[in-house]
């Protein structure tokens, strides 16, 4: 497939890149790390506008932080999926709420990173059939300035090395979700990746990046998706707690902020080869 830039722009809207393509085409909604009770909020006030603006064939969310700012539960999960999310991943939070075993063991919808150690609790990869098309979303955890935990990308290529056998026209459309600190390990990881999967979108950091492309092999690259979540915070959390953080040094107790929230993400469109073909980033409602 050959593929020819034709439009990138950026505005407080959407920052979009597209592609010229003839192929059928899916979109994949992408929402970043709902963080606590206003995230939930926004989730449950926004999202259902937004599906039936975008008309989403995949929806998915990052949920570590549903729960208060860290953790989910299965009553948020509940509350996310009555939303219209088809999964949840997780990260380095996503072990923080008593049950959060039991949870994982109990819905393959909800994901935590797959390069955890062998042996515990869930999985990090979840398979479905969707708009008449199968999915599989990956989700893996960075090691730069986290928890020293398996390598990401020997994990990706254990769980796609299962795919290389099938023949092209059953292997499904593949969607990352890599939680990550590092910028250079995400732009790493999605090179690594590139080709190979449909898109490779960091989640972690609360802070949408402006750095999608569409990559030289045809993979749909966005650092970070950024966070549903309160405006007036810092990364989600009571702004007036992290300042006095900072001046005093002392391990103050970090609590969700409240009021005006939003959603922020990306959409994807990717056509029925696997190559992405636009990539739309979002704030929802759109900025002033």
């Amino acid at each position: 497939m050959v593929m020819a830039l034709v439009q990138h722009t950026a505005d407080s809207y959407y920052g979009r890149m597209e592609v010229a393509t003839e192929s059928h085409s899916y979109t994949v909604l992408m929402l970043g790390d709902v963080f606590g009770q206003p995230g939930l909020d926004a989730v449950r006030t926004h999202l259902p506008a937004l599906i039936a603006d975008r008309q989403p064939d995949l929806v998915l969310a990052n949920a570590e932080n549903a729960a208060g700012g860290f953790g989910l539960t299965r009553e948020c999960a509940d509350e996310l999926f009555a939303c219209g999310i088809d999964v949840l991943t997780g990260g380095n939070h996503s072990w923080e709420k008593k049950g959060s075993r039991e949870l994982l063991d109990s819905d393959s919808r909800i994901l935590r990173p797959g390069n955890y150690p062998p042996g515990l609790p869930g999985s990090g990869v979840c398979r479905l059939e969707k708009a008449g098309v199968s999915w599989l979303v990956l989700n893996l955890q960075g090691r730069e300035r986290m928890k020293p935990i398996d390598c990401p990308f020997r994990h990706a290529d254990a769980m796609l090395a299962e795919l290389d056998q099938m023949p092209a026209k059953d292997r499904p459309l593949i969607v990352v979700d890599f939680h990550a600190e590092s910028f250079q390990e995400k732009e790493a990881l999605g090179l690594y990746l590139d080709g190979r999967v449909s898109v490779v979108a960091g989640t972690h950091t609360h802070v949408r990046t402006m750095d999608q492309r569409i990559l030289p092999q045809g993979t749909g690259y966005l650092g970070d998706l950024g966070m549903c979540g309160p405006l007036d915070s810092v990364i989600g959390v009571d702004a007036h707690t992290c300042v006095q953080r900072n001046l005093s040094q002392m391990p103050l107790k970090m609590e969700s902020a409240q009021g005006q929230a939003r959603l922020s993400g990306a959409v994807f469109t990717v056509d029925e080869t696997g190559h992405c073909c636009s990539i739309d980033t979002f704030d929802y409602p759109p900025t002033v």
